[in-house]
């Protein structure tokens, strides 16, 4: 009998160790920040990156609607099954908000998903698609950002369960499920419909955060785009690839383009829901080229 104990006190004490080593030592590794963009010579541009801001849906997220919050003050909440996300304050504060960053911490945190302070951020906030925004747009959202009014106050602190909670687990999250994307460049964006319906959705736009199954840890785990049983709020997400190959009810461009300018579906039913804020403040702003553009690439998408 002491023999037996003394093994479970050397596994026990081997076990502690392992995971002393792993969380002290290990994880601060894992999700490695990348070096930021090369963004030498270009020009931020503050019209450029008010349209930048619409197509990304950072008014959206980042305004309290529901308690009279300012534009891009922060504090909208999102639920999900690991606890309350609250978006931050991105406004030209320099204390609270985005002010007093640099261009390269800021590119730093949508390309890589890491703090000024080298803090991982969680994936609430979609730098897992904002990893292949040009170097242009992103100039130029700051440019904008910088522009908007100061607010000076600080964003509620997330409500999370533990372990979800924890940062340093995000290096262990990154290292699973992050894989940042290649960079873009500005003409392989513009090189036909297709491609730049492909930049507003997969990246601008970052539908499949919403629109893609997410497993027990949060990480994508099926095909993009389509659908998701755990979306926002908890609600079911629906698939947008394949739209018009439908069997029942196939979606034309027409119906699309309509319905991303106005939220109105092809029966005659309005979205709603997180959907609605998404026409309201993103899609509704956008061009007709780009909303064609969109329509033609989910089209496109099996």
């Amino acid at each position: 009998m002491r023999k037996l104990f003394r093994s479970l006190i050397s596994l026990t004490a081997v076990g502690a160790a392992s995971f002393a080593i792993l969380y002290w030592m290990v994880l601060p590794l894992l999700g490695a920040a990348q070096a930021p963009p090369d963004l030498s010579g270009l020009t931020g541009d503050p019209k450029r990156g008010a349209y930048v801001a619409a197509a990304s849906g950072c008014l959206a997220c980042h305004t309290d609607k529901k308690k009279g919050g300012k534009p891009f003050a922060g504090g909208h909440a999102l639920t999900t099954p690991f606890g309350t996300f609250y978006a931050p304050n991105i406004t030209s504060d320099p204390k609270f908000g985005i002010g007093g960053w640099s261009v390269s911490q800021f590119a730093r945190a949508l390309t890589a998903g890491i703090s000024p302070r080298g803090e991982h951020y969680f994936p609430s906030f979609p730098y897992t698609s904002y990893s292949a925004m040009t170097g242009q747009d992103i100039v130029d959202l700051k440019s904008y950002l910088d522009n908007v009014t100061a607010v000076a106050s600080a964003a509620p602190r997330h409500d999370l369960i533990w372990p979800a909670s924890d940062r340093r687990f995000l290096g262990g999250w990154k290292w699973l499920y992050f894989k940042p994307a290649k960079r873009l460049q500005v003409a392989q964006v513009e090189a036909g419909p297709l491609a730049r319906g492909a930049y507003l959705v997969n990246v601008l736009g970052h539908c499949g955060e919403c629109h893609t199954q997410r497993g027990l840890l949060g990480g994508s785990s099926s095909t993009p785009l389509a659908g998701n049983t755990r979306g926002p709020g908890g609600g079911k997400v629906p698939a947008i690839a394949g739209m018009g190959r439908r069997a029942k009810g196939p979606w034309s461009k027409d119906d699309l383009i309509t319905s991303l300018q106005m939220g109105m579906t092809p029966t005659g039913d309005f979205l709603g829901g997180s959907m609605a804020k998404v026409i309201n403040h993103s899609t509704s702003k956008l061009t007709s080229q780009d909303l064609a553009a969109i329509s033609g690439y989910l089209l496109s998408l099996r």
